[in-house]
């Protein structure tokens, strides 16, 4: 639908014009993505397209916003078609989301990810391509990381423990005073 098959304020065609932009960035994005070499770039590239997806959400947002601001001045015919181009938005967003998922599904199944135990993002350094790990190594990768989750389990333990016994003194205490305030 082109801007020009619906009346819209300066507003509302600024924000369509935006939206249409991200669109076409999307596209050209996704079909750059199978040209790309390497499972980490086309990461990147996804992450990017995911960027832009997240930024047309807000602008579909902002343009419902307006469009609500000015449904009073517009008549139910101007309304109506405002809402289907709104409608064909979400549609189009979704069908690159959806694209995006198949991407990021693939990719994923190319991959595996040896995350960095201390802050949970992907270390770039420890992914490496299934192919190229022997199985002995995802073998030992494997077995790496259950000891660390065995560990954070046995942390987490602890703490409990000790959230028990406080619990615990706090009560005796409690009960202690109030025994005391009875008197």
């Amino acid at each position: 639908m082109a801007a020009s098959d619906v009346p819209m304020s300066p507003e509302l065609e600024q924000v369509d014009g935006k939206i249409r932009d991200i669109f076409r960035a999307l596209q050209n994005g996704f079909q750059k993505i199978d040209e790309i070499k390497g499972s980490n770039r086309q990461s990147k590239q996804l992450e990017e397209l995911t960027g832009k997806m997240r930024e047309c959400k807000r602008l579909i947002k902002e343009f419902d916003r307006v469009l609500k601001d000015e449904q009073k001045r517009n008549t139910s015919e101007v309304n109506k078609q405002l809402n289907d181009k709104k409608q064909f938005m979400i549609k189009e967003l979704n069908s690159y989301v959806t694209l995006r998922k198949t991407y990021q599904s693939s990719l994923g199944n190319k991959r595996i990810e040896l995350f960095d135990a201390g802050n949970g993002h992907v270390a770039e350094d420890n992914v490496q391509m299934a192919s190229e790990m022997s199985n002995q190594q995802l073998i030992d990768s494997g077995m790496k990381q259950m000891d660390q989750t065995d560990q954070a389990i046995e942390r987490s333990k602890m703490v409990v423990a000790q959230i028990v016994e406080v619990g615990a003194q706090t009560a005796t205490t409690l009960t202690q005073q109030v025994s005391f305030l009875e008197r």
